[in-house]
């Protein structure tokens, strides 16, 4: 699967492009903004694109109101198409969000209902009774996500409105040939329909990359041969900025130990999940880590870790925008992408993971923990990779047996010489790959 070779970028585009939060109902072309990022996509080293929400809805994107159509504060579905041509051209893949578990209020058939109310041929689509009220006081009752009634569960036992999504997924393949979905709130679908998914799209598209949005509980559940293919790895990410703003790196290591570890017991061995360090949904890692020395070294770790990184888009100059401020303030409009120290550095760890075989297929198993540093190894068949990192202001030296003489830092191409011990300079990362 190309995926597992990949560094993702995510552009959540209704605030990447400047649009209005609520829907105006005019027509703009702001989408093809990100044609002129392209050549910082492809500097930064992201081979793969994520969007989240593109089409048609009430306000935020996750609030859908046609399937089929992009929404008309980014452009046509013509200036999508272009888009996504030139991303192709430039050997970007491209993934977007799949909304399916509840669609807005001002959804189509949702909107015939509220109109025709039992004669609506489309009342079975979504989980409503009309004997209670809603609190835009309908005259019905209706299931909202998690009790947002702006959020409209869809029945996905309902045939007609799986065939309604499947043929817009085929659609969205045909119109603009997509390389992938990412299933937002994925641990709420229906499993069948999930199954259902991923056998339509296995037969649409080869390497048709299907990635669930999970949070908690057994990823085996919904990431397996008849399912998913990937999961967002939130089980790491707090562990990845606690590890530093705690100086504990024992927590995010224990994490990787029980999902990726050498122990038969281990969950999730030879899984590719989603790893990052921020998104749309969540405080930008530069404004959650107290120590900025710290920001070179969190990304290291989530590149040099086992899975798919994905840097979300400012966050690599080091934007900033805190969850508690409102969703806006984390998806902002930059007027053009910013290069700086912690731009280059990560360009550099995204060229490191694209081309080793240790770092896209590696095991895991830890070599040296402390509070403060950590080296751990990714050993694949033919390649062997050590990940170490001092998050201390002073120099560290590591003992450890290397198993060989000397290696070759991935990051930066310099030799590392393992006689008489390993210095770590302070605020320091390395991709040692081993030499005999």
């Amino acid at each position: 699967m190309w995926a597992n070779e990949s560094v993702f970028y995510q552009i959540y585009p209704l605030g990447f492009c400047g649009a209005p939060f609520e829907n105006d109902g005019n027509l703009v072309s702001r989408i093809k903004k990100v044609e002129d990022w392209i050549p910082h996509i492809q500097k930064l080293g992201a081979n793969a694109i994520y969007f989240s929400p593109v089409f048609e809805s009430d306000t935020h994107g996750y609030n859908t109101r046609d399937y089929t159509k992009i929404d008309c504060r980014l452009g046509t579905n013509e200036d999508f198409k272009e888009v996504v041509d030139k991303l192709h051209a430039a050997g970007i893949k491209v993934v977007l969000d799949g909304v399916f578990n509840h669609v807005g209020r001002g959804f189509w058939a949702f909107q015939d209902v509220l109109k025709n109310r039992w004669d609506s041929p489309y009342k079975d689509w979504f989980h409503i009774s009309f004997d209670g009220n809603s609190n835009y006081n309908d005259g019905l009752w209706y299931e909202g996500w998690e009790g947002n009634f702006d959020l409209v569960k869809l029945n996905l036992r309902n045939e007609e409105v799986i065939q309604h999504i499947l043929s817009c997924v085929k659609g969205w393949i045909d119109e603009f040939d997509i390389d992938g979905l990412r299933l937002d709130v994925a641990y709420c679908l229906d499993h069948d329909f999930i199954r259902r998914l991923r056998a339509h799209c296995d037969g649409l598209k080869q390497d048709f990359f299907l990635l669930g949005e999970l949070l908690h509980g057994d990823y085996n559940v919904f990431v397996n041969d008849g399912m998913l293919h990937s999961a967002t790895n939130y089980m790491c990410y707090k562990g990845l900025y606690s590890s530093f703003n705690c100086m504990n790196m024992f927590e995010i290591i224990h994490s990787l130990l029980q999902q990726f570890g050498p122990e038969e017991w281990t969950r999730y061995k030879g899984k590719h999940f989603l790893s990052f360090v921020d998104n749309h949904d969540v405080t930008r890692v530069a404004s959650i880590l107290t120590n900025k020395n710290h920001l070179p070294l969190i990304y290291a770790l989530a590149f040099g870790m086992p899975g798919i990184p994905c840097v979300y888009y400012g966050s690599e100059w080091g934007a900033e925008g805190r969850k508690e401020e409102g969703d806006p303030s984390l998806r902002l409009s930059y007027e053009k992408p910013e290069w700086n120290e912690l731009t280059d550095w990560i360009s550099k760890l995204a060229e490191a993971k694209k081309h080793s075989e240790a770092l896209n297929y590696g095991g895991f198993r830890s070599v040296v923990l402390t509070n403060h540093q950590c080296i751990f190894e990714r050993r694949s068949e033919h390649e062997r990779v050590l990940v170490a990192i001092n998050a201390s202001d002073q120099p560290y030296t590591a003992h450890f047996d290397a198993g060989c003489g000397t290696a070759q830092d991935l990051i930066t191409g310099q030799p590392h010489d393992f006689g008489g011990g390993s210095e770590l300079p302070p605020y320091s990362a390395a991709f040692w790959k081993m030499e005999h």
